[in-house]
């Protein structure tokens, strides 16, 4: 590689006295400026960016800067040499010419033959090849590249012929840095023209086939490579390895190319490239698990590789990140795009990952300061503009949340999440015309997006063209057998129904068909029929139960969880918690997972982390979940005492403090209760102990304790009761659960409407008074009561 190493020095030597203007021999901080914006022309850089930029130069190669004159020329190449840097690329980008190597040589025209087959050897060869460290190192490798490309044009020419090779647009896996300054490498470089377009490939054909074969004989020849024996043997064959993994990646043949990197992990352990190369390869073919692995020894082989590797740490983080997000671990996911960005502070794509992991778990300020920096370093950046506008919305900032989607189609026209999320933010507001316009607009990008369909039917609806809403329900329907859709169809035949009934003037004068009464007008018949404001609390966590599946997860699993867990402080960062969770959930997909952890981190963690800290209670966490997993009542309460024993660490005493359980109380109520205010003042710590029974009489009292269990129990066990032919006189929607009947007008209410108050237009009165019915099985039962009462005064006949 002498003649290889030998241009790329003059092309190092070039830049340098392209910007050593005052050719002093050094690249003073104004000089550098200049070389860092001309070789990124691409790159609107402000002042702070420019000087981050710059302090970081200096302060890594200080061993190179020269007080008066600056950066030498050696510290530029090894600036270069470190990855920092691509020579090629910013050779290039500065529009240089190659110097004439053949101007002042007197060599044969065998000689000057032999240099052309170099230069085009140059250009056959990928750039990275050139790069030294990252790319090819030895002779030999580049002959078998060669080799390779050949074999891979020869495959796609004939699978494109055949018309096997097909390709989609996908927005999978990308490694592109996202730093902005001159530290695109090799290694981490610019691939997005690789996964514009995924490529997929024929396997089963003939071409294929002896493809690999003829790709396993040139593996032969890579483990073959090398006169020499011992270490300098291995480092040649690893080189091929790397090689010839790298060039079937960036075509697409993962599942090829990940042998190869897996042999350049055996022959070198230790090295990080093969590792994160496999963690890439694995991610990409959906093997997350594997993935995250290679990417952890990645990062421990290069964070024990000291300050060589140091500039490489930052996306090796946001990899590893990006495995755990796919796996449905979003707060361990931030934790390393939290580090990346710590590491290098102008990774804008890292902080565009943090701020859209932050609103993922419900951390919305958190997100919006992350996705703000993101924009600060690339104002162009679409995909940051559209999350900071999710997070706003969530926040209530509406018009802030319009103007970022609005960027974010400015950027890119067909940006699919941010016109489905505008659509989404207009129906919010109330604006069903603009809301179908632009899910009509999601539609024309992606035809298929039932989502969009559905929720322009809705928006149709709500600008009264029931005719069209008709239609396009239809078309989501076809899209996709869900039962969502079976439901909504059927709401939307009532709904039509009572509107033809208005329209022919027997309706009445609100428009919603329903009333919304104070709750001191319902009353109660017995003491079985629960309460308004108890239902209400119930249904309330009874919505989080299902969003968590904590209901799925039986307290049996989480008692033996917690006697393995053998940390003796029980005091556990997020990440190490989601872990817990993990194997808690462990028959939850990623996807579902992840709601599931968001709905824990806003509704329970906000709760215990108030301070910011991350350190999070094992033991009261183990308490307060306990409620309302899988299991019998005395079992769940059980498991409550058990925890709260643990937290303290004095199981064979059989007793808890009363202050523990105080405080514990306090925070249950927090958590679930939603009028309930959470006391930070733990007032006098009162020593004496409770047993079982007595933690129990305060657990089971419905004012000061948790007593609403009762009811969520109730609720658990006949959420899924049919009454018949028996629809909601409020909602319209068959009943579910138990059913509420007013015992003097004879209107029945689901839960949900008997909880909010609802009850139908039609029937006003100054009170009214309810009996509740769990099963329909109930309703025939007091039916015969209250006939074998009156049997007496009924005629002989009745039926």
């Amino acid at each position: 590689m002498g003649t290889s190493r030998m241009k790329r020095a003059e092309k190092v030597q070039q830049i340098f006295n392209q910007f050593d203007l005052n050719a002093d021999g050094g690249l003073n901080r104004d000089e550098m400026s200049s070389l860092v914006i001309s070789v990124n022309p691409m790159v609107n850089f402000s002042q702070e960016q420019i000087d981050a930029i710059l302090d970081e130069v200096f302060k890594t190669y200080h061993d190179y800067i020269d007080v008066k004159r600056g950066l030498s020329l050696e510290g530029l190449a090894r600036t270069y040499d470190d990855g920092a840097g691509d020579v090629d690329r910013d050779f290039h980008a500065l529009r240089l010419e190659p110097n004439d190597l053949f101007a002042t040589s007197s060599s044969s025209i065998a000689e000057v033959v032999f240099d052309e087959e170099e230069h085009g050897k140059d250009l056959r060869t990928a750039a990275w090849a050139e790069t030294p460290n990252q790319g090819i190192v030895f002779d030999e490798t580049v002959k078998m590249v060669d080799d390779l490309e050949i074999l891979i044009r020869r495959l796609k020419s004939k699978q494109c012929k055949s018309g096997k090779l097909k390709g989609e647009q996908c927005d999978a896996y990308s490694e592109e840095p996202g730093w902005s300054n001159t530290t695109t490498t090799p290694e981490f470089g610019q691939v997005s023209e690789v996964f514009e377009k995924k490529v997929f490939w024929d396997e089963l054909g003939h071409g294929y086939i002896a493809f690999i074969k003829e790709l396993e004989v040139l593996r032969g020849r890579a483990d073959g490579v090398g006169a020499k024996s011992g270490l300098e043997r291995v480092e040649e064959v690893f080189d091929a390895h790397m090689a010839i993994g790298r060039l079937l990646y960036d075509n697409h043949l993962f599942k090829e190319a990940l042998v190869s990197f897996s042999r350049a992990c055996e022959l070198q352990p230790t090295n990080f490239r093969p590792h994160f190369r496999a963690g890439n390869c694995l991610y990409v073919l959906g093997r997350f698990r594997e993935g995250k692995e290679e990417f952890l020894l990645a990062l421990k082989a290069a964070e024990s590789g000291g300050n060589q590797w140091s500039y490489l740490l930052p996306q090796i983080h946001v990899n590893l990140g990006i495995s755990l997000e796919a796996e449905g671990m979003i707060l361990s996911a931030c934790e390393h795009y939290r580090e990346a960005a710590i590491l290098c502070p102008t990774h804008f794509r890292a902080l565009k990952l943090l701020g859209s992991a932050l609103f993922g778990v419900g951390e919305y300020q958190a997100a919006e300061k992350a996705l703000e920096e993101a924009i600060f370093l690339k104002s162009d950046y679409p995909d940051a503009h559209c999350d900071l506008g999710s997070a706003l919305h969530a926040m209530g900032e509406d018009d802030r949340a319009v103007r970022e989607f609005q960027k974010a189609i400015d950027l890119r026209a067909g940006h699919v999440d941010a016109l489905y999320n505008l659509g989404g933010l207009y129906m919010d507001m109330g604006r069903y015309q603009r809301a179908s316009e632009m899910y009509t607009r999601v539609l024309a990008v992606w035809p298929s997006h039932w989502r969009a369909q559905l929720n322009k039917a809705v928006a149709l609806l709500g600008i009264n063209d029931g005719e069209e809403a008709r239609k396009t329900l239809k078309e989501a329907f076809k899209m996709t057998n869900r039962v969502e859709l079976h439901d909504a169809i059927a709401h939307f035949k009532q709904l039509d129904k009572k509107r033809s009934k208005q329209n022919g003037g027997g309706g009445n004068d609100d428009e919603e068909g329903f009333l919304v009464v104070e709750l001191s007008k319902f009353k109660t018949i017995g003491s079985e029929t629960t309460k308004r404001e108890e239902l209400a609390n119930a249904l309330n966590i009874r919505d989080f139960q299902k969003l968590t599946r904590l209901n799925h997860c039986n307290v049996d699993i989480l008692k033996k969880e917690m006697n393995e867990y053998k940390v003796p402080e029980k005091s556990v960062r997020k990440p190490a918690l989601e872990g817990i969770l993990c194997r808690l959930l462990h028959f939850l997909k990623p996807e579902t997972f992840q709601g599931a952890v968001r709905a824990i981190n806003r509704r329970i963690l906000s709760i215990f982390d108030d301070w910011g800290s991350g350190d999070i209670n094992l033991g009261m966490f183990y308490a307060v979940i306990s409620p309302i997993c899988k299991g019998s009542s005395v079992k769940r309460k059980r498991m409550v005492f058990d925890a709260l024993m643990w937290l303290r660490g004095n199981i064979d005493e059989a007793r808890i403090r009363k202050s523990v359980a105080v405080r514990y109380i306090e925070l249950l109520r927090a958590i679930y209760i939603s009028s309930y205010e959470f006391n930070e003042n733990q007032g006098e710590v009162d020593d004496t102990t409770l047993s079982f029974p007595e933690f129990l009489d305060m657990f089971d009292d419905l004012n000061s304790g948790f007593g609403i269990m009762s009811t969520l129990m109730k609720l658990e066990s006949g959420d899924r009761t049919r009454h018949g032919n028996h629809a909601c006189s409020a909602c319209r929607y068959p009943i579910t659960g138990s059913r509420f009947k007013e015992m003097k007008s004879h209107f029945s209410l689901c839960s949900q409407c008997y909880s909010e108050g609802k009850v139908p237009s039609e029937f006003k009165q100054e009170e009214y008074t309810f009996k509740e019915y769990g099963s329909q099985t109930e309703a025939i039962k007091d039916k015969c009561n209250f006939l074998s009462l009156h049997s007496k005064s009924l005629p002989r006949d009745f039926s």
